[in-house]
Order: structure tokens, then sequence, then C-alpha cells
């Protein structure tokens, strides 16, 4: 057995989410921090960090083509800068 193994996502072989997602999550960019920790919990890969112009730092951005919006990211959230919100 392999140990210190990373899983890596590869979007190109995701299944993109259609519009059968019932929630969705809403990053609110005045209260994220950038500290990138729902990056890694996102099992679809969907959460990036972006720089927007006026910011100095990269915030959480959800690519909703992937995400099936399960509210891993507004649990995990520390600052509570994601909140889920209905389609």
């Amino acid at each position: 057995m392999k140990k210190d193994i990373a899983i890596r996502h590869d979007l190109s072989k995701a299944p993109k989410t259609g519009t059968w997602r019932y929630m969705h999550p809403d990053v609110d960019k005045k209260k994220c921090i950038g500290c990138e920790t729902c990056v890694p919990f996102c099992p679809d890969a969907a959460i990036s960090m972006v720089k927007y112009k006026d910011e100095s730092k990269k915030k959480a951005d959800v690519d909703y083509e992937y995400c099936k919006g399960c509210g891993v990211c507004a649990e995990i959230c520390p600052v509570k800068a994601i909140t889920m919100k209905k389609n």
C-alpha cells in the first residue's frame, strides 16, 4: 500500500452538473478572507481562488458547471463567507 497519496481532480473527466442542482453556494466576497480552506474540501474541485480587480487577496470562486451543491464548503468556511441558497 502506498502512503501519502494526494487525490488530484481532473475537471476534463468530471461530469457537468446540468440543471438538477437544488442548492448552490454563494460566496460573500466581502467576508471571504482568502484562506483557501474550502478548496481542498470541495469533492467536485469546483472552487478556485480568483483575484478580483479591487481586492488584494484572492477570493473563493465557484464553478457552477461542476458544483453539485453539497454544502461542504459552507460548513467548512471559518468566517461563514459561503452560504447555501436555493436555485
